[in-house]
C-alpha cells in the first residue's frame, strides 16, 4: 500500500498513529462484547470454583494429617504405657525371683549346716 502523504516523515507518523488507534479501537470494541464478557464471567466463575474445591482439599487433608498426627501421638503415649507396665512387671517378676533365690539359699544353708551339725554329733557319739 501506497502512503498518502508520500514519503515525509511527519505523513509517516501521523499514518502509523491513525493505525494504532484504529487497532486499539478495534481491540476495545471486542473487548466490551457482551458475549466476550459472558465467557470471561463464566471463565472465572469455574476458576473460583475450582480454587475453592483446591483449597477445601488441602483443609481436609490437613485435617486428615493432623488426625493421624493425634492418633500416632496417642498409639505412641499407649505403647509407652504398656512398656512401663511390662517393665515394672518384668522388676516385680525380678524382685521376685531374687527373694525366692535368697530365701532357696538360705534353706540350702540352713540343709547344709543341719547335715553338718548331724554328722559332728555323729563323730562325737562314735569316739565315746
Amino acid at each position: 500500500m501506497k502512503n498518502s502523504n508520500g514519503d515525509r516523515f511527519d505523513g509517516r507518523l501521523k499514518t502509523a498513529s491513525q493505525a494504532k488507534q484504529k487497532q486499539l479501537e478495534r481491540f476495545t470494541v471486542a473487548a466490551n462484547d457482551p458475549e466476550k464478557l459472558a465467557k470471561r464471567a463464566e471463565r472465572d466463575a469455574v476458576g473460583a470454583a475450582r480454587e475453592a474445591q483446591r483449597k477445601a482439599k488441602a483443609a481436609k487433608l490437613m485435617r486428615e494429617k493432623k488426625d493421624l498426627e493425634r492418633q500416632q501421638a496417642e498409639a505412641a503415649e499407649h505403647e509407652a504405657a504398656q512398656t512401663k507396665a511390662r517393665e515394672a512387671e518384668l522388676d516385680a517378676e525380678g524382685v521376685e525371683a531374687a527373694e525366692r533365690e535368697i530365701a532357696q539359699e538360705a534353706a540350702d544353708q540352713a540343709a547344709r549346716k543341719a547335715e553338718r551339725d548331724r554328722r559332728y554329733a555323729a563323730r562325737r557319739n562314735r569316739k565315746r
